[in-house]
């Protein structure tokens, strides 16, 4: 285990315990969040590290990893998700310029076949070894692993994506640097979080799946997400919500809260959680962050 004696996006060593969270999706460990008193960025905190982190991943249950899952809940997830490949590639066209497209945490690679067709040149990074075999091999992606970010030439993306996928990541700061350095200059970012602040988040607490701890080590708000990547040299060009988050995360906060998934006080609450935050700042379950580098004078 890691432990953190700083927050990572300010840089403040004064913080609070947040929540007591469980590992309700494997192990049903106890893991601490932490909250800090400046920023009010919230982090796991020891963290697993290494090797220790990936066994947290071992699991056929851990959807977006495994294409051939079977089932009702799946079925839902994967019709949602092919609905979003198609708003996703609208921002894309709409916020960004050029061609070449870099998905880090690709999975599967579905997401970047999508864009090929669409006439993309892609590419992807993805730690799985299992889906990074299948991106290649079944999907004919180039999906390289952590370590080939480190090669990718500078000023080289049109487009950098993580749709889910920071809160992942154990190194945020050095990742955000690499994401400066691999996209050009008049390149767009897309970066897809849940955020903490959402109504479902209030309303499950510690039962809420968006903490979905250890995996998730990172837990934002709209300001300490701006705050991080200014500190990086990007600027937030736009905020937009993730609507159908709210459903599916209420379905499986359902099931940690009341040990099954109860569709419809699931609907009942993904519904006042979207009116909530159509009045409350666009706080909805996860936004998609749009960033471009700051001009340099």
């Amino acid at each position: 285990m890691t432990t953190l004696s700083t927050c990572p996006v300010c840089g403040s060593g004064k913080y609070k315990t947040h929540l007591e969270v469980k590992d309700y999706f494997l192990t049903q460990e106890d893991f601490i969040i932490l909250e800090c008193m400046n920023c009010q960025f919230r982090f796991v905190n020891p963290q697993p590290a290494g090797n220790e982190l990936a066994m947290y991943y071992k699991s056929d249950d851990y959807i977006s990893h495994h294409a051939s899952r079977k089932g009702l809940f799946t079925f839902v997830y994967r019709f949602i998700r092919n609905y979003n490949f198609g708003k996703k590639l609208s921002y894309i066209r709409r916020l960004s310029r050029g061609t070449n497209v870099l998905d880090i945490g690709c999975a599967t690679g579905d997401f970047l076949v999508f864009l090929k067709q669409k006439g993309y040149t892609v590419s992807g990074i993805e730690p799985d070894s299992d889906s990074r075999e299948y991106a290649v091999r079944t999907n004919g992606i180039d999906v390289g692993d952590e370590a080939d970010i480190m090669v990718i030439p500078d000023q080289s993306k049109d487009v950098i994506s993580m749709w889910h996928v920071l809160e992942h990541v154990p190194a945020l700061n050095q990742r955000l640097d690499q994401l400066s350095r691999i996209l050009k200059n008049d390149g767009a970012l897309f970066i897809a979080l849940p955020n903490c602040d959402s109504a479902d988040a209030i309303k499950y607490g510690k039962f809420w799946a968006g903490y979905d701890v250890p995996r998730h080590l990172w837990h934002f708000t709209q300001n300490n997400c701006k705050l991080l990547f200014e500190k990086h040299g990007f600027e937030l060009k736009e905020t937009i919500p993730m609507k159908f988050d709210s459903y599916y995360v209420s379905l499986l906060s359902e099931k940690y809260l009341h040990g099954s998934k109860n569709i419809f006080r699931a609907i009942k609450n993904g519904c006042a959680s979207n009116r909530y935050a159509k009045k409350n700042n666009l706080n909805y379950s996860s936004l998609i962050y749009v960033f471009n580098k700051k001009a340099v004078n």
